[in-house]
């Protein structure tokens, strides 16, 4: 699947990844492949994302913001 991360300044990330984690306003939670379409909201917290089954992964802290699934494209949106 894509994840695609931006801010106001900047394409923060943007590529090709196995799962991201995500700190949702209800709670945290997890995007697999062909995970099925959704709208949320983020609260301060962090994104982990993996970019391959062997990858430790990346934890990118974040201040809140929005983020839509959809086709098997993360798209989120940073305060």
């Amino acid at each position: 699947m894509i994840l695609k991360i931006i801010s106001s300044e900047d394409i923060v990330f943007e590529g090709e990844v196995v799962l991201v984690t995500l700190p949702g306003s209800n709670g945290s939670f997890t995007v697999l492949n062909r995970h099925a379409s959704l709208v949320s909201t983020l609260e301060s917290g962090r994104i982990f994302y993996k970019t391959s089954q062997g990858d430790e992964g990346v934890l990118l802290p974040v201040d809140g913001g929005l983020v839509d699934v959809d086709d098997n494209v993360v798209s989120v949106c940073l305060y």
